[in-house]
């Protein structure tokens, strides 16, 4: 049976990568966010999203997978340490997926939600709207959410071999780099807040999103890269209780009184 044969139309599964050994933030991916571990947050994403059918945790870790247990993921296969590195790109993770689904199951989803452990402050709604517009376009090859970046990269500057400026981007001059940013086009940062693929696609050309990605904007979002990053969310979380975290109290016991 052809691969492709084993893709069940319309299904669709959270994916959560939660590789261990983060350098920027120890442990990043289970680093604990009023009480619960930042994975918990991306998890209850996956099973509040009436559209996903599963929520996966690709790891490196069996206590990394026996904690994404515990918060109502599934870690059917560990992750090969080769896949897990430092600079290992997103698409070696999902291959590996794919290609041990549709192995030992014999069958595929239509699409993947990925969603990374690093955005723990997720609207549900938009969650949920970014499914359905990957679910409304047969065309698209993914589906990415990005916010607007506030100071555009066409005013930056590199520096040269012989010490002087150059401007980032190649033809444009420094006084043309100098103009106001209101003559700049709009530049989107991708966010990791929600992003749908297509297992098709992926298994076709060996790429995570191909050249016709849904351009879903969002206002903003906070991705944990650094320790002040899990400060501001903790900040923000005393304000205000989100869905998510909602969620995780009333199923679950923070991290630190469940018993793995």
């Amino acid at each position: 049976m052809e691969m492709s044969e084993l893709i069940q139309k319309g299904e669709m599964y959270a994916i959560i990568p939660a590789r261990a050994g983060s350098k920027g933030v120890k442990n990043k991916n289970i680093r604990c966010v009023k009480g619960y571990p930042l994975m918990a947050y991306a998890i209850a994403a996956g099973r509040l999203c009436p559209r996903v059918s599963r929520v996966l945790v690709s790891t490196d870790s069996e206590e990394y997978a026996k904690i994404a247990r515990y918060y109502g993921a599934e870690t059917p296969f560990l992750r090969p340490a080769e896949y897990a590195g430092d600079t290992s790109p997103d698409i070696q993770f999902m291959e590996h997926a794919i290609g041990w689904l549709a192995e030992r199951e014999k069958k595929l989803p239509e699409y993947f939600m990925h969603l990374r452990p690093t955005s723990p402050l997720r609207e549900m709604d938009i969650v949920n709207a970014a499914a359905e517009k990957m679910l409304g376009d047969p065309l698209a090859s993914s589906l990415r959410s990005a916010h607007p970046q506030v100071f555009p990269p066409y005013k930056m500057f590199c520096v040269r071999e012989d010490g002087y400026y150059r401007s980032f981007v190649e033809g444009m001059t420094i006084d043309e780099a100098n103009n106001p940013r209101q003559d700049f086009s709009q530049v989107y940062v991708p966010d990791g807040y929600v992003d749908v693929l297509r297992t098709a696609f992926i298994m076709e050309h060996h790429l995570m999103h191909g050249d016709r990605v849904i351009a879903y904007t969002i206002e903003k979002a906070v991705d944990v890269d650094a320790r002040e990053d899990l400060e501001y969310i903790e900040f923000y979380m005393e304000k205000k209780e989100t869905e998510l975290l909602r969620y995780l109290r009333a199923n679950y016991n923070p991290l630190g009184e469940a018993r793995l």
